[in-house]
């Protein structure tokens, strides 16, 4: 990896060095941990130039912390609110500017500012230049000798993660909070689709503007309004070093720290029992979610349309078995969808293909995207270790096709080939010549469930392989969501059977690039404002919507992946996992068309069958700047959510009125007596989870006492004839008398 230089310079980075030159007048000075902050006033922009330890005054990184058209015609320290470092107004043409700067030092140094305009009148914004300037010797933008690991996607997190090597300042993260900015969002009509990028060294966010032309919009920012302008959150380390497992560890360690200092949204309780019975029920029921072949029953993938394959088979089929073991009852319903399985399988080629052999003439029954070769052999080996036989034949029976695919492919799979000749349809996504890049995370969990089932260290050095493969792709490895949680999960396990640390570091590599597609922050652009974003996950890497299949799939990787970890595991990472898999319990609602208004549903444009809210399928797509969900279609294969989140987040309690949901995975669980038990979880430092006990059948619920640990007792929240809300630590062991 080469350090980024400068081929040409914009008039932005052009005038920052002269005035650095010329000297700004000096406003203050403050200290911030072993990094000193200067702010100073120069014609037109107010900076902090922040420096590390000895630098003295050569090099670092200037924040423009407020534009000013027009020039400062005035700048004053006002009054300081409590915790802040500093707080200044600032009078300008365009109105007043109200900057705030505070810090939180805990393991990592962090600056955060903020920036909260008044136009003076109604306010057009053509453009306003970035903010993030890496500066080199002698403070000369052009000197500045690092590199942009990683900044934003489409419109997820609007971040860029970078390091300045010399002069050697170390790695920063840069994080705009762009829930703060729906008011500006909103009233100019914008969205910030990439907006936190830009070319070495102008960095940082760039505020969307309306597009020009001979006659741009006229949609300006109110007189007399405060609008936020700004929210930077930007967290420092001293190294900068590019090994890729300390690049992606950091990354972590980095992103959590701003993540804490997010006010994140709250969480509502979401009923998956009663939508996973009403879910069951339409499948068995809805003459729009079967068709028959063969004398057998088949999932449509949505909506009385497309033809039966069998990714969508096995993801109902999984979600259903998982449902009846936690029920502890048979559901017919799986166990007829499970008899038509045998008709997918390629006796010639000795492998599962996609479509049952009647598919019809408008599609190629010989192309298979890579990554769903392998993904219904990760539901069969799940089915399979759990005892299943039939699954358990066909699994098996498919292991050395998929293994000689791999093999051909050298681990490097193109997007689609033919499934009899392995002959490329699609070699890339796009012009990098990049196939799907984390197939083989998915691949070698698939390779450790068969090690697991029938004890062969073949199949662990497979799984090795297809990890070690990926190697060096840093933030490239992200193609779909679940396949890189399923990587992560992957590596864990690998980890744990090998005891050797190189994979659980790899882990941090596939949840870096995970994190990285995130969308940490809540939209109010259009329709959005109808749903909740918060902590999703675009379904692809370049993908403008977050897909329901991908998000409750993802979310069982991660709970083998945190069932796998251990007291190794950095805490940024079970941070960031366990607050993911808590937003999509109730991020994943909004999925379902009866939870939506109808106006946030598309109606006219539906690629595939039809949307009948009437029905507890969920659309396939919600998007960040609110465009009509369920533009893809209604997704029966997505229904399979209901059964994964319920069977995840409600724990039964044999012989009691009542059962648990929570909103963190158990770590430990105990029956202590007939009337107490202990419930252990383990999600992020200082973070908050929910606990409700929720009344199971007829009987009322009865008296309960919850207390953490052997300490003090915890009031509910909330008491209903129906449940008792509770907020408990999210890391900790709690007692539960009843």
């Amino acid at each position: 990896m080469t350090d980024e230089r400068p081929a040409a310079a914009s008039a932005a980075v052009l005038g920052l060095r002269a005035e650095l030159r010329k000297g700004m007048r000096h406003i203050a000075m403050l200290r911030l941990g072993e990094r000193s902050v200067e702010v100073m006033a120069g014609t037109d922009s107010v900076w902090a130039i922040i420096r590390r330890g000895g630098q003295l005054g050569d090099g670092g990184i200037a924040l423009r912390i407020a534009h000013c058209w027009g020039g400062c015609s005035r700048v004053r320290r006002s009054h300081k609110p409590r915790g802040a470092l500093l707080a200044l107004t600032i009078d300008s043409a365009i109105g007043v500017q109200q900057v705030k700067l505070r810090s939180d030092r805990d393991a990592l140094e962090t600056l955060r500012v903020t920036n909260v305009l008044t136009p003076a009148e109604p306010l057009l914004i053509p453009f306003f230049p970035r903010d993030v300037y890496p500066l080199g010797r002698g403070n000369d933008p052009l000197l500045a000798e690092g590199r942009v690991e990683a900044a934003q996607r489409g419109l997820n997190s609007g971040l860029s993660y970078f390091h300045l090597d010399t002069p050697a300042f170390g790695s920063v993260l840069y994080f705009q909070n762009l829930t703060a900015l729906n008011g500006y969002f909103t009233a100019t009509k914008t969205t910030p689709d990439g907006a936190v990028g830009g070319e070495w060294p102008e960095i940082g966010y760039l505020p969307p503007t309306p597009p020009q032309s001979g006659t741009p919009p006229t949609d300006p920012l109110p007189a007399g309004k405060p609008v936020t302008m700004s929210d930077a959150i930007l967290v420092f380390h001293d190294d900068a070093a590019c090994d890729e497992q300390d690049s992606a560890r950091r990354f972590l360690q980095l992103l959590s720290a701003a993540y804490r200092q997010l006010d994140a949204p709250k969480t509502e309780y979401r009923d998956w029992v009663w939508r996973a019975e009403k879910t069951l029920h339409d499948l068995e029921s809805a003459p729009a979610a079967t068709i028959r072949h063969y004398g057998h029953s088949y999932i449509h993938p949505y909506t009385a349309s497309e033809y039966p394959d069998v990714m969508v088979q096995m993801t109902i089929i999984s979600a259903l078995h998982n449902y009846a073991t936690w029920k502890n009852e048979p559901i017919t319903f799986a166990g007829e969808l499970a008899k038509g399985l045998g008709k997918f399988y390629d006796r010639t080629l000795k492998t599962m293909r996609r479509y049952l052999p009647n598919v019809g003439m408008d599609k190629d029954k010989l192309a298979v995207d890579s990554w769903y070769l392998y993904h219904p052999l990760l539901n069969l080996a799940h089915l399979a270790l759990d005892g299943d036989a039939q699954t358990k034949r066909l699994f098996t029976a498919s292991l050395d096709f998929a293994i000689k695919a791999a093999r051909h492919f050298d681990y490097a799979w193109p997007i689609q080939f033919k499934v009899d000749s392995f002959d490329v349809i699609v070699e890339a996504r796009n012009d990098d010549g990049l196939g799907q890049t984390d197939v083989g995370g998915i691949y070698a969990y698939v390779m450790m469930q068969a090690h697991e089932l029938l004890g062969d260290a073949m199949y662990l050095e497979e799984a090795r392989k297809a990890i070690d493969a990926a190697k060096g792709m840093r933030f490239e490895l992200n193609y779909q969501a679940n396949l890189t949680a399923w990587g992560s999960a992957a590596c864990m396990r690998l980890w744990r059977v090998t005891n050797e640390i190189y994979y659980l570091r790899q882990s941090y590599v596939y949840l870096a690039s995970f994190f990285h597609n995130a969308v940490i922050w809540e939209s109010e652009i259009e329709g959005a404002k109808d749903y909740k974003v918060f902590l999703g996950a675009t379904c692809l890497h370049d993908a403008p919507y977050m897909a329901i299949f991908e998000c409750f799939d993802s979310f069982a990787a991660f709970e083998r992946y945190l069932r796998d970890s251990g007291p190794d595991l950095d805490p940024a990472a079970r941070l960031l996992i366990s607050e993911y898999c808590k937003y999509a319990l109730d991020r994943g609602w909004y999925f379902y068309p009866d939870a939506l208004p109808a106006d946030a549903l598309e109606k006219d444009d539906i690629r595939n069958g039809y949307i009948d809210p009437k029905l507890s399928f969920p659309v396939e797509d919600l998007y960040v700047d609110g465009q009509p969900a369920g533009q893809v279609g209604q997704e029966i294969y997505g229904a399979g959510a209901a059964f994964v989140f319920a069977t995840r987040a409600f724990h039964n309690v044999s012989d009691a009125p009542f059962r648990i949901f929570c909103d963190h995975f158990p770590v430990t669980s105990e029956r202590t007596s007939s009337r107490s038990l202990t419930f252990g979880i383990d999600g992020g430092h200082a973070r908050k989870a929910s606990f409700r006990l929720v009344r199971a059948g007829r009987a009322p619920l009865p008296k309960f006492t919850l207390s953490i640990g052997d300490g003090p007792r915890v009031k509910p929240d909330q008491v209903s004839a129906d449940s008792v809300d509770f907020t408990i630590p999210a890391s900790g062991q709690i007692s539960l008398l009843w």
